[in-house]
């Protein structure tokens, strides 16, 4: 069996595995507190959790506000965080993943620090101002999400000149991770800028320069890192701390997902996972079901006729700080985003919009439990999975 070094984040002491943040409603309490039962680090997506409550998506029906849509999902996120805290039975840690480029981040940084969760994970744009906003909660540990050392340099100077360094750092690779991807267009995706091995290396360098020690912020490699011998290769090779995975865990029994929903992600493969543009203005990649291919088809006409309008918010809660549909960007995607990664959530295979990581899944088209799954990517072992198939 393979031993590797723990991930230490503030005084949590934990195995090298990460679970990524995926909304809207795939990674919540009952996923981050499996992960986080194992001993990892398990994160709910903090994007419109008001889908997972009954009660709440009724409320946001009645009357629909700005504000009262805001105030549920704050609700929601609370809701959950305190669900994973007590399903995880002190264990692990638990951190919330708030996306930089949703409208309302930061009060869902605030709700996620009043609620009790141990960390704030940061990306979709550079969280320069994370250490403001969570300036009232020192012990809640803080996460960016980067792609290249630019960006981590950056950050790194900015936060030093407030006092504050990153508790850790989340590497992610464009041309590998799913949802929302850290390139400027679908083309860039694959640049070597982005090579794992390098970003590590010049990371590194840049922890010399600027007098850092290198085990004071560790480096966690997110996209294409659900395989033992490639978390072998990062931890014990590279350098690297920890790794991040999501589809692999969205698979999972305790997947907050519906089970159509996990027969999707597990099923598709080579030419059904496809980059197009966000509504959010970033590369992303899911899989070609019929509503992308739909889209696909009719995205240049619709992108030249794009028009700033704010009655194109199909769902009348302007989530994102800028949305190629309600602001009429001609070179970012012309549908509504969460209306489809909500349908996705409830399982409608045909109308939803189904984010996915590029590689392969350990199991294949199985659904294993968290446990299982975790076992195989610190062990390489597949012997207890058999025994249970």
């Amino acid at each position: 069996m393979q031993e590797f070094a723990p991930l230490i984040i503030r005084n949590h002491q934990l195995i090298p595995i990460v679970q990524g943040g995926m909304g809207v409603g795939v990674s919540a309490s009952g996923l981050a507190s499996a992960v986080a039962r194992e001993n990892g680090v398990g994160t709910i997506a903090s994007v419109d959790l008001r889908h997972l409550h009954p009660d709440l998506l009724a409320q946001s029906k009645q009357h629909p506000t700005q504000e009262k849509y805001d105030i549920l999902n704050r609700i929601a996120l609370d809701r959950e965080i305190k669900s994973a805290l007590t399903q995880s039975q002190g264990k692990g840690m638990i951190a919330v993943n708030v996306m930089k480029a949703v409208k309302d981040h930061h009060a869902m940084v605030q709700q996620s620090c009043e609620s009790g969760a141990h960390a704030i994970v940061m990306g979709a744009g550079l969280p320069l101002d994370l250490p403001e906003m969570t300036a009232d909660f020192p012990d809640v540990a803080l996460l960016p999400i980067l792609s290249e050392s630019r960006g981590i340099s950056i950050i790194l100077k900015r936060w030093m000149k407030k006092n504050r360094l990153p508790d850790a750092i989340v590497i992610e690779h464009p041309a590998h991770a799913a949802g929302h991807l850290g390139a400027a267009t679908v083309s860039g995706v694959n640049d070597e800028r982005f090579d794992f091995k390098r970003v590590l290396e010049e990371t590194f360098e840049l922890f010399k320069k600027l007098g850092l020690e290198r085990e004071k912020i560790p480096l966690i490699i997110a996209g294409g890192m659900a395989n033992f011998q490639k978390i072998s290769l990062a931890l014990k090779e590279w350098g690297a701390a920890a790794v991040q995975i999501g589809t692999a865990f969205a698979v999972t029994k305790e997947g907050d997902a519906h089970l159509n929903f996990k027969k999707m992600l597990a099923g598709a493969e080579g030419e059904q996972i496809v980059e197009f543009m966000s509504v959010a203005g970033l590369p992303a990649r899911g899989i070609k079901n019929k509503f992308l291919d739909s889209y696909l088809k009719r995205e240049t006409i619709l992108q030249n006729n794009a028009k700033a309008d704010p009655r194109r918010c199909t769902q009348g809660i302007n989530c994102l700080s800028v949305c190629g549909l309600r602001d009429g960007l001609d070179k970012a995607g012309q549908f509504c985003i969460d209306l489809k990664l909500a349908a996705a959530w409830r399982g409608e295979t045909d109308k939803g919009l189904f984010f996915r990581g590029k590689d392969p899944l350990p199991f294949g088209q199985a659904m294993r439990s968290v446990k299982e799954t975790i076992a195989y990517l610190l062990t390489g072992e597949t012997q207890t999975v058999q025994k249970s198939a």
